[in-house]
């Protein structure tokens, strides 16, 4: 059963989220500056075999770091959307019917909403929420 948001709730939720977003895409920034770096460890031959090795260790420990930042938004309810921009949506009720309660990275409090079905190109200010 899906528990949904409030506005309230979700904007509360927000200053928890600000923090955990932007470390999960300074993360992701690091995954893939550590991919380049890999590869040209692979292509550098066995001479640089244990600095691979290394490097190969340290990717992973990133990893696992954004596993546990996605299984935490998970676990709040909220559908990470883009990593990138730090886009989430938050489940939320409309005189009885389900939307998202949208928000991103860099915005102040909640501002826009979207029907399920509209994504980020249907969002709405919440002024013209229904």
């Amino acid at each position: 059963m899906t528990s949904y948001y409030d506005l309230a709730a979700a904007n509360d939720r927000v200053g928890e989220l600000r923090p955990l977003l932007a470390s999960l895409k300074d993360d992701r920034d690091e995954i893939a500056r550590a991919q380049l770096h890999l590869e040209d460890l692979r292509t550098a031959g066995s001479e640089r075999e244990a600095e691979l090795k290394s490097a190969q260790a340290e990717m992973i420990v990133v990893v696992r770091r954004m596993e546990a930042v996605v299984r935490q938004i998970d676990v709040w309810g909220i559908t990470l959307r883009d990593i990138g921009s730090g886009l989430v949506d938050f489940p939320a009720l409309a005189n009885g019917r389900p939307i998202w309660l949208c928000w991103k990275l860099g915005e102040d409090d909640i501002g826009w909403w979207h029907e399920h079905d509209a994504g980020i190109a249907g969002r709405k200010p919440l002024i013209e929420l229904e």
